[in-house]
């Protein structure tokens, strides 16, 4: 077994090629060759933290698995994040664990890459424009994430703290390249967006449905229980609603549930699943006119199918520690 550690993982597997991944990931889940139990959270006692649980099996590559993470919350700029934990990898053929990778690097990899796939096939595909809500680590992730797919020529930045904001602005500018502003308000910033990604962890909406533009992608990705949302009941209306996984959106959409409880939409309103829309299942984006949205949960094959992107190439380059599980 390898011990893959987060310098590793941050190396072996760059974001562009992980849409690919996830391109095999999220056609794998709608195609249900895939075991994806409903994520669990065990609350820590005596601590302002809990152990999410995501086990899983993908029928392609043969592996099986499961996620470990420690939800706490931290201040802003801790080295440790908000998510910490490991995969566990093994192989379905002989039962065999192949890796124990390190777990949050994994996660913010293959959570910007899999918003870039659904960017690739729903946004408009001029879309050039693009705006973070949020100044999180997922902030400079999505960035990446979305000049992977499309030709971004201007970003805005909104954040509740307006300095914060203003040096991811400057931070963005530097190392991309790409004109960069920070903005005082979120209405501001999404206003001539192409792209929107909220990568916050707002409990309530901070991005409205009224401040939506005709031909906007909406990723939503901060938001991942059902109790929060980062967007109104009209942003929910107004937009073509694509899932990662029907069954985990029912689970933990907020937004959605929001919405359904209010009596805004049906559990109908999901138009399918970004694997769906890869397979030629479903339709995607209909004209330049549509604003189309992806809930991003997060599932379990994205998790193993990245694990093993990360083992594969480990094995080739024979990077991480072996360890005798023999011994």
């Amino acid at each position: 077994m390898r011990v893959i550690t987060q310098s590793d993982v941050e190396r072996l597997l760059p974001v562009g090629p992980c849409v690919d991944v996830m391109r095999q990931a999220m056609l794998a889940t709608s195609r249900r060759d895939v075991t994806l139990p409903i994520r669990q959270f065990m609350p820590v006692p005596d601590a302002a933290g809990k152990l999410a649980i995501m086990p899983g099996t993908l029928g392609d590559p043969a592996c099986f698995g499961i996620k470990l993470a420690c939800k706490y919350d931290r201040p802003h700029g801790d080295p440790l994040g908000t998510h910490v934990g490991m995969v566990m990898l093994f192989d379905s053929v002989k039962g065999i664990p192949l890796a124990m990778i390190e777990g949050s690097s994994l996660t913010a990899i293959r959570t910007s890459a899999a918003s870039a796939l659904a960017t690739d096939i729903l946004a408009r595909k001029n879309a050039k424009s693009l705006a973070i809500i949020g100044n999180g680590e997922q902030a400079m992730r999505h960035v990446h994430a979305m000049r992977a797919v499309r030709d971004i020529d201007h970003i805005t930045i909104w954040g509740r703290d307006s300095a914060r904001a203003a040096a991811l602005a400057k931070a963005v500018d530097v190392e991309t390249g790409v004109e960069t502003v920070a903005y005082e308000t979120v209405a501001e910033a999404v206003a001539d967006a192409d792209i929107i990604c909220t990568t916050t962890s707002a409990k309530s909406p901070i991005l409205f449905g009224a401040d939506l533009k005709a031909g906007q992608h909406i990723n939503l990705v901060g938001s991942a229980i059902a109790t929060t949302a980062e967007v109104d009941e009209m942003a929910v209306e107004k937009s073509r609603f694509y899932v990662d996984y029907r069954d985990a959106a029912m689970a933990g959409a907020g937004e959605l549930l929001g919405a359904i409880k209010r009596g805004v939409v049906t559990k109908g309103h999901i138009v399918g699943e970004i694997g769906e829309v890869i397979d030629n299942k479903l339709p995607g984006r209909q004209n330049d006119d549509e604003i189309t949205l992806y809930k991003s949960l997060g599932v379990a094959s994205q998790d193993l199918a990245a694990a093993h992107a990360v083992w594969h190439r480990a094995e080739t380059e024979n990077k991480g520690t072996i360890i005798d599980l023999m011994d």
